[in-house]
């Protein structure tokens, strides 16, 4: 229908644009609603979090011992190793070991933990061990380049060697006759041992987390924002 009157087409004009405002706000808030929604559901882990008080029998002892040297409490890979306690204590005993009696020292332990951390862009892992690197004497500067996914600059030779051959390692599938020697220039051969182990078992841990879908702990901020990569 045409209109006949400027009048008649003003009020016209103003209609749709009234009507186009009310569209894309309810869209946006749609949108929003349902943003909101997925982030809640990612960031709500899928086990039930556990107090000492929910442990059977066969979870207390494990519970005991986490309590005991966590950060995070049961949280974290704790929470899903209790469903499954017996392998849960093996996992423990052999963190134990990794994280406190090592044969690589303290500094260059955390430093590859943090590079898996950073790979698998474990908001749980980076949380509680970056503040345990730079305790250990990694540089914060180290640490927070690691963060945005670049190589360090300015390593010493062990923590560049230790940055290279983790890399190789997980990205590679391999570790090269060079970088192998390089290496054993450094470390002894229960160092690489050791090494290539704690590789390993934070993997582990960074699949645990994921799989369960475990956060920071409640009011803790993530280290990893929404889309950042």
């Amino acid at each position: 229908m045409k209109l006949k009157t400027p009048i008649a087409q003003h009020i016209c004009q103003l209609s749709c644009r009234a009507l186009l405002s009310l569209t894309v706000g309810f869209c946006a808030s749609t949108f929003a609603q349902e943003a909101a929604k997925e982030g809640a559901t990612v960031q709500s882990p899928r086990f039930k979090a556990l107090s000492l008080e929910d442990l059977n029998v066969y979870q207390q002892p494990l519970g005991q011992q986490v309590m005991k040297v966590s950060s995070i409490g049961l949280g974290g890979p704790y929470n899903p190793l209790l469903r499954s306690p017996v392998m849960g204590q093996r996992m423990f005993d052999l963190l134990y070991y990794l994280r406190w009696n090592s044969s690589v020292p303290l500094r260059l332990n955390e430093f590859a933990i943090l590079i898996i951390g950073r790979q698998w862009r474990s908001q749980v892992e980076w949380f509680a061990h970056a503040p345990l690197a730079i305790k250990a004497g990694l540089s914060p500067e180290i640490v927070a380049t690691l963060k945005t996914q670049k190589r360090p600059e300015k390593m010493a030779e062990d923590e560049a060697m230790v940055y290279d051959f983790v890399t190789e390692l997980t990205q590679n599938k391999r570790v090269s006759d060079a970088s192998f020697a390089r290496a054993r220039k450094i470390f002894s051969e229960q160092q690489l041992v050791d090494l290539t182990t704690i590789t390993g078992t934070y993997v582990t841990v960074a699949m645990l987390l994921a799989m369960a879908e475990e956060g920071v702990p409640a009011g803790k901020e993530p280290p990893f924002k929404a889309g950042e990569p």
